[in-house]
């Protein structure tokens, strides 16, 4: 995903070629410009063009060549789009190595410049001696501000670079190097301090007119060139976080579809690559969540998600209501209908009967060919589980009351319904897994429906469930009976009429 609110980086090679060999260009314009206040101040336009000479085949014509060579695997890259693991360190250490360049080469310029006239006792072209003071704060200063100058303006630059790369070839940063909250620090002290420093050695050193043209000299390049510092400062330090702040909105907000470009080297840059697996994450669960939903209950595959231990719910031991369900004659159906035919009035069938389960807080645990196992309070709370039990059972006999499936097809469907102790957990194999529950109440729900076609009736509940639901409904005792696998027998009833009292 890429942040629609700014513009899209070029995807030109080339252009993003050039644009590194500008930014490196950069520490020239800032030499000429401070070059130009100084022989300005001073009244020596000789000089001023002896610099720009110098200047423009150091951090011109050298300069040049030093940044081909570290763009160099880049380019390869650009043009390839293979082996990014192989530019990953060359692109994580760009500013810095930039820096280091762009420092060794404009240290000899300002040696040359103000210490070797100093030691040598001899001045070019008239210029005015500094003081030793003065001139190794100068250097220091002045290296220090090429250093920090490059460093931030090639971040900005990188963070540019690792968008279109991201955009175009679907990579991201996995080294860190730098360190944020050091950026801060240097940007910080540079920015607050070397302005301070430089002034304070003008007035440990001069007096008079010449104090005030040195101080003049300071406060003009301070004036034009930390603007344009902080500006690059910014951008590198900001922009990341405030791409990394658009994604987290867009997750907050449901959209799963986010993945951000790393294109910092430092904290930042790490904690955009683990949003980036973090939202992966949700997105995966997301996926396991609907694909469980398409065969077992939605809510759960959400109980499994989130109350699972490797994959498997603990077992543990509720009351619950169970409920079993079977199409009645659905063998001689299944016999004269084509298959095709067969197996779409069996998903409208269960598609009407699963609905009023779900509506009540019902789980459906699993289909058994035309029939299927429901629970209620088990995995999900539902405290009036019996008598939510018995409400789904009443509306989906109202639902099927008349309705024809597939075209011409009149179904009619017998319930088993108990309430008791039940085991619930996630049993299987391997990777084979699947939700149930155990227990005697599950097996006696299951003889319950069964016994629906020796009553005659379609809807049956223990005495257990009944005295759970309460008297909102009208229920027909049928006695005490024997059900199989049980040595005592149990009281049931009838809900063959089916409207709630």
């Amino acid at each position: 995903m890429s942040d629609s609110s700014e513009a899209q980086p070029s995807s030109d090679p080339k252009r993003i070629e050039r644009r590194y060999y500008a930014a490196m260009a950069m520490p020239l314009g800032i030499d000429v410009l401070v070059s130009a206040i100084y022989t300005g101040i001073f009244g020596l336009p000789s000089l001023f063009f002896f610099n720009l000479a110098l200047a423009a085949f150091v951090l011109g014509f050298l300069m040049q060549g030093f940044a081909r060579h570290l763009f160099a695997p880049v380019r390869r890259f650009l043009a390839t789009g293979t082996d990014f693991a192989g530019i990953e360190r060359t692109l994580t250490q760009l500013p810095i190595r930039s820096a280091t360049v762009a420092v060794w080469l404009y240290l000899p310029i300002l040696v040359f410049r103000i210490i070797v006239p100093l030691s040598f006792d001899f001045s070019l072209s008239g210029a005015p001696r500094p003081t030793w003071t003065d001139a190794i704060l100068t250097v220091l200063v002045q290296t220090l501000f090429i250093f920090v100058f490059v460093y931030f303006l090639i971040s900005g630059y990188l963070e540019r670079l690792c968008h279109l790369l991201f955009l175009r070839h679907g990579v991201n940063l996995g080294l860190f190097f730098g360190r944020f909250g050091l950026k801060i620090a240097v940007a910080l002290v540079f920015t607050a301090v070397a302005p301070l420093l430089l002034v304070a050695g003008e007035i440990f050193s001069y007096e008079g007119e010449r104090l005030a043209q040195e101080v003049a000299i300071d406060l003009t390049a301070s004036a034009l060139v930390l603007p344009v510092t902080l500006f690059w400062v910014s951008r590198s330090l900001t922009r990341p976080i405030a791409r990394l702040e658009a994604g987290m909105r867009l997750v907050a907000g449901g959209d799963l579809s986010v993945r951000l470009p790393v294109t910092s080297n430092e904290e930042i840059g790490e904690l955009t690559s683990r949003f980036n697996a973090m939202v992966e994450g949700l997105r995966e669960r997301q996926h396991i969540r609907e694909t469980f939903g398409k065969y077992v209950s939605e809510s759960v595959a959400s109980a499994l998600l989130a109350q699972s231990v490797d994959g498997r719910l603990i077992g543990e031991t509720r009351e619950a209501s169970v409920m079993f369900t079977d199409i009645e004659g659905f063998t001689t159906l299944s016999e004269r209908l084509p298959p095709d035919v067969l197996i779409a009035v069996l998903n409208e069938y269960l598609e009407v009967v699963v609905a009023p389960i779900e509506r009540h807080g019902g789980v459906v645990n699993g289909f058994i060919g035309d029939g299927l196992f429901a629970s209620f309070n088990m995995p999900l709370e539902n405290a009036d589980h019996a008598a939510c039990a018995v409400a789904a059972a009443v509306e989906i006999q109202q639902a099927l009351a008349g309705r024809r499936f597939a075209g011409d097809v009149a179904l009619a469907t017998r319930i088993g319904i108990n309430s008791g102790t039940v085991i619930g957990g996630t049993i299987g194999a391997g990777a084979r897994l699947s939700y149930t529950l155990l227990g005697d109440a599950v097996n006696t729900a299951s003889r319950l429906q069964e016994m629906n076609k020796l009553h005659g009736t379609r809807v049956l509940i223990t005495e257990a469930t009944r005295r759970l639901a309460g008297d909102g409904y009208r229920c027909r005792p049928i006695g005490e009976v024997p059900i199989r696998g049980r040595s005592e027998t149990l009281v049931i009833h009838t809900l063959d009429e089916v409207e709630p009292i």
